[in-house]
Order: structure tokens, then C-alpha cells, then sequence
């Protein structure tokens, strides 16, 4: 059979099946071209290409090295966010125990439906900015402008951003210990060396371990008050002193606010920023997902200085453009939602009183008062375990899931609960671990 040459060839040829003598008429024919010359050439078949390919791939199949940075970055306690069975009580995760308020639902419903399915101003719209920004003045005492607001895929992104803008790699940066570990994390990401320092028997700062960790590689001090995993809400007094300290030594400071408006003490939340000398090098940290119940919604917020800032939306123009548009409008609803939040927060401290009250009750166990966010950190060193062991025999025996604290910096001889989780669970966990340890 003759087969037309295609246009592409260089050579005018036509292709012809051949079949050498002998050969089965099962076997494949082999396809021939014929040149203009009369003489032959043999074209490979599909299958014998295949299998060459795969002959390479065996010798290739070999991934070039991931950086070695990246080797322990996994948050070291993910494996017990995983509820393991429904028989099991789940006290580790830190997220609130409500629904979003209907309101801000409705209105990214009715964004979608309105088609801001565009790109949008990448620090957020205007509108938006212009509403924190307010409210972040009016509720802290701040400064802010809408001009040094930036909405971002949730308050990590923010974290990250803000280390970035005010830190290179090899800088150290101060955080009182115990710490949230995605801290750890992100410097690592970075290359940045991160110095963990003292607190008290009550996880509050010692402004003189800070001041003794300082060296000249030092560039920032993170604060996170109210604070997970410990609860601490730092005193006025103490974040005057942190202040002090910074502009003694020309220090940035990176200060996590998530949990403010989770507090339970008679003191006040206090910002750096709202502290003189502390607006012009502070980066607030702050976003919806706990006081909104909009964990899933990866809406975070940071704010600091102008220059930092512009380098700041620049990090973020070059990393994911901006949030989702669509949610700008829901996010601006929350702002709206005071009394929701007021609600969730007389909810949280009475869970709070209710797990005091059963954990005093349970051999083994010793609970300084959560003061802020709902968490508490449980020192169960009177028990005999460690904290692996601990939560790992809680789980088998008790069939109650806890974060042991040796999987966070400084937590030894300590457990991590959240009390976010619905009543009816804190009240179950609290009676099977009476039951385990009496």
C-alpha cells in the first residue's frame, strides 16, 4: 500500500508497509519510505518508540534534591488535628465552635451572584481597608490609615509577609517560648535564625532574657498576646517594657493579634503600636478567622509603617495578586457582626470556667488560668509521663485527643487543649480523664 508523503518532509517520498518474506501475518508490517531515488528507508514503529522512552525513564526516574530547609517544616503536631475515630473527644484543634454569622455568608453569596468574580486592588478594596483601619484605631488606640492596610490569604500569609519586609537571612529573631511552632516554620522558610527566650510561671514575657538574647544580629521581637498555645494575655506594663527595649535597640517588632477580642482578664488589650515609639516599627498581625469563626475563609490582615508596607504589597502583588474578590464584600459585613463576636466570646469564657473547674478535679493535672484566645496549657508533670506519652495514652485509654507539649518550643511536661470545641465535648473529655487518672 502506497501512503502520500506529507507536505512536511524534506525529501519528495512516498511510504509503502513492508513485510520481509518469512515474516507471520501477525506480525506487524514494518513502514518504508521510498525515496524519489527509488531507494528505501525504514521508519521506527510507535510501540518501538514507547519502549525506548521507557527504557530512558528507569534511568532518569531520579527527583534532583529538595532543599534541605524544607526537610523538618510539617507543624510537628498535625497528626493529632486528625480526629482518629467518632468515638473520640478532640480538644487540639483551635478553632471556633460556630458557624460564620449568616450575614457575612449571604454577602459573599450575593458578591458571586453580582459577578465580582474579577481582579480587584491588590491590598484589598478600599472600602475594605477603610473599615479595619477604623476599626483598628477605634477598639486599639492605633493610627492606621487605609493606605497601610492589606487584606491577606489568611493571617500566616501576613506573618510570613511582615517577616520578609522587616528581616534578611541569617537575622535572629526573639520569640518568648512556648510558641505557636508555624513561627519556627516561617523563619526557617526564610533562613532566618529564630532565639526563643524566657516567661514566668504565669507564660508572661522576662523582658530580661529578651535583653539578653539580643546580639547584633538580632532585628525583631514577635509578640503573641493574647497568646496559643498558653493563653497569656501580656500586661500593659510588660509590652511598655518590650517597646523600651526595641527602640533601645532599634528592633522591629512582629505582633500577632489574632485572638485580641478573646479576652477574659481585667486588663486591656494592648497593640505596641498604640505605644509611643512603637507605631513606627510595629507589624500588627491580625485577620477573621478567630473572633468571626471564619477559619476556612483565609482571611488575614497586616498593617505597619508606610515604606514597610509598599514593601509588603509588593510581596504580595509578586506571591497571589490578592484575596478572592468575592469576600472583600463578606469581610466588610463582619466588621459588622459585633454582637455575634460578643456572643461567641460569652460562650468561649464559659467553657473556659467549665474546663478550669473539671481539670482541678483531675489527679495529675494542673491548670494556670487561661487568661486570653481559648486555650489552655496544662501542666501534667504530676502525673509520672511525659507529654508524648501522656497524650498518646490519653488517646488509647481515655479515647481524649491532646497536642503534647514537647511538640511545641518550651512545652515539656505540658498538654495543649482548646477549649473552642462544643460544650457537650469539654464536659465528656473531662469526666473519661477523671475516669483514666483516678
Amino acid at each position: 500500500m502506497t501512503i502520500s508523503s506529507p507536505s512536511t518532509l524534506t525529501h519528495s517520498c512516498s511510504f509503502v508497509y513492508f513485510r520481509p518474506s518469512g515474516m507471520s501475518d501477525m506480525c506487524s508490517p514494518q513502514l518504508q519510505g521510498v525515496r524519489e531515488d527509488g531507494s528505501r528507508f525504514r521508519l521506527r514503529h510507535r510501540h518501538e518508540f514507547s519502549h525506548q522512552r521507557h527504557k530512558q525513564d528507569a534511568t532518569l526516574r531520579v527527583m534532583p534534591e529538595v532543599p534541605e530547609r524544607f526537610s523538618n517544616l510539617a507543624i510537628g503536631f498535625t497528626p493529632y488535628l486528625v480526629k482518629p475515630s467518632e468515638d473520640v473527644i478532640r480538644w487540639t484543634v483551635g478553632e471556633p465552635g460556630f458557624d460564620t454569622p449568616r450575614p457575612v455568608v449571604d454577602a459573599a453569596i450575593e458578591a458571586l451572584e453580582a459577578g465580582q468574580t474579577k481582579y480587584t486592588r491588590g491590598p484589598g478594596s478600599m472600602e475594605l481597608c477603610t473599615q479595619i483601619s477604623e476599626q483598628l484605631n477605634r477598639m486599639w488606640g492605633l493610627e492606621t490609615t487605609p493606605e497601610t492596610v492589606m487584606v491577606t490569604p489568611g493571617a500566616k500569609q501576613a506573618l510570613l509577609y511582615a517577616m520578609m519586609v522587616t528581616m534578611e537571612a541569617g537575622d535572629e529573631l526573639l520569640v518568648p517560648a512556648p510558641a505557636w511552632p508555624t513561627y519556627e516554620g516561617q523563619t526557617a522558610l526564610l533562613g532566618i535564625n529564630i532565639v526563643f527566650t524566657e516567661t514566668n510561671d504565669l507564660f508572661h514575657p522576662m523582658i530580661e532574657s529578651m535583653r539578653s538574647s539580643i546580639t547584633d544580629k538580632t532585628k525583631a521581637i514577635l509578640l503573641n498576646s493574647p497568646n496559643n498555645p498558653t493563653g497569656a494575655v501580656y500586661t500593659p506594663e510588660e509590652i511598655q517594657a518590650i517597646v523600651a527595649l526595641a527602640v533601645e535597640h532599634d528592633l522591629w517588632i512582629i505582633s500577632d493579634e489574632i485572638y485580641a477580642r478573646l479576652l477574659w482578664v481585667d486588663w486591656p488589650h494592648i497593640s505596641p503600636a498604640s505605644i509611643p515609639g512603637g507605631a513606627e516599627r510595629t507589624m500588627i498581625v491580625t485577620g477573621f478567622s478567630k473572633s468571626f469563626a471564619m477559619t476556612g475563609w483565609r482571611l488575614g490582615v497586616l498593617t505597619g509603617p508606610k515604606e514597610a508596607m509598599k514593601a509588603a504589597f509588593a510581596c504580595q502583588a509578586n506571591a497571589n495578586s490578592h484575596v478572592p474578590t468575592f469576600l472583600m464584600p463578606a469581610a466588610s459585613v463582619a466588621l459588622t457582626q459585633d454582637e455575634a463576636v460578643d456572643e461567641f466570646c460569652i460562650q468561649y469564657n464559659r467553657r473556659r470556667n467549665i474546663l478550669m473547674e473539671g481539670i482541678a478535679s483531675i489527679p495529675g493535672m494542673d491548670l494556670v488560668e487561661p487568661e486570653g484566645a481559648f486555650y489552655a496549657f496544662i501542666d501534667i508533670t504530676s502525673s509520672g509521663m511525659t507529654s508524648i506519652e501522656f497524650a498518646d495514652r490519653a488517646l488509647d485509654e481515655a479515647r481524649v485527643q491532646l497536642i503534647p507539649g514537647s511538640l511545641i518550643e518550651g512545652g515539656e511536661g505540658f498538654v495543649r487543649v482548646s477549649y473552642a470545641t462544643d460544650e457537650a465535648d469539654i464536659r465528656e473529655g473531662i469526666a473519661r480523664l477523671k475516669a483514666w487518672l483516678s
